[in-house]
């Protein structure tokens, strides 16, 4: 347990030492009265971020849903069914065990035959 308590006085520390550093930062002091110049504004004149947005850029609330790059469409399953045991493998691509089994003792070609 002292170690775990050490380790997070370190982390708050470490933390502390991070928020500091943050408060003194120009960038941060300019955004900060950015966004509370903007609040204002946007008080003052009764208008919400989402009015200001949709002023600003008419389009940008009205955009589909578009799939992420290189995103496939899910495979199909495969029901093969053996006519010699009648035993039924459902797959979704060729990499099943029973199934390399039957087309290594029949042949791929005829497994492929027994496809539903």
């Amino acid at each position: 347990m002292i170690a775990e308590y050490k380790a997070l006085e370190a982390q708050i520390a470490e933390q502390t030492a991070r928020l500091e550093a943050l408060k003194n930062d120009g960038k941060l002091k300019k955004e900060i009265e950015f966004e509370n110049k903007l609040r204002s504004l946007l008080a003052e004149y009764n208008y919400s971020l989402r009015n200001v947005i949709a002023l600003l850029d008419p389009s940008a609330g009205k955009t589909a849903a578009v799939p992420a790059k290189g995103a496939r469409r899910e495979r199909a399953i495969k029901v093969y069914k053996n006519p010699n045991t009648s035993e039924v493998v459902e797959t979704k691509g060729g990499n099943h065990k029973v199934l390399k089994a039957w087309k290594a003792e029949y042949g791929a070609e005829a497994v492929d035959t027994w496809l539903q």
